[in-house]
């Protein structure tokens, strides 16, 4: 058995859901969701002409993973960096902040479905996670491990 790093705890599993650009697509991906009992946390969708990227977190990901694998749709995997964000003004550019002053670059994020006490939840995809991880706690900022969050 192999012991996980703290950082590697902390890591949020996130799936992506490649769609055709064409009316109907998404409902039938949350239909399938639906079928399968998989309650989904938070999402995105970025688009182009032809086609969508569906990020989601989910409180199971491999059921949705296989499930959504096995009605046609490719699905990929990624880590992605859950941080409890001060809800005031400034409370994310304080965040963003640290991550630009220690040469870390959030590729895209969302917010989590709910908020957490005084806090909102935000999802960042950041290349060098482990990393980001590290530095937001040393920092005093909440990461919230993948467990807690999908049962917010």
């Amino acid at each position: 058995m192999t012991d996980n790093t703290v950082e590697e705890r902390m890591q949020v599993e996130q799936i992506s859901v490649f769609l055709e650009n064409k009316s109907g697509r998404l409902s039938e991906v949350t239909a399938i969701l639906t079928e399968a009992e998989v309650n989904i946390r938070a999402l995105a969708l970025a688009d182009t002409s032809d086609f969508g990227v569906l990020r989601l977190i989910v409180d199971d990901t491999e059921k949705a993973r296989h499930t959504l694998k096995n009605h046609g749709f490719t699905v990929g995997k990624t880590n992605v960096v859950a941080v409890e964000v001060s809800d005031r003004p400034g409370g994310l550019h304080d965040i963003l902040t640290m991550l630009h002053d220690a040469g870390l670059n959030v590729e895209y994020m969302y917010a989590f479905v709910r908020s957490s006490g005084d806090n909102a939840v935000m999802i960042f995809r950041i290349e060098q996670e482990k990393e980001a991880i590290r530095l937001l706690a040393s920092k005093g900022v909440n990461v919230i491990d993948g467990q807690r969050l999908y049962s917010l």
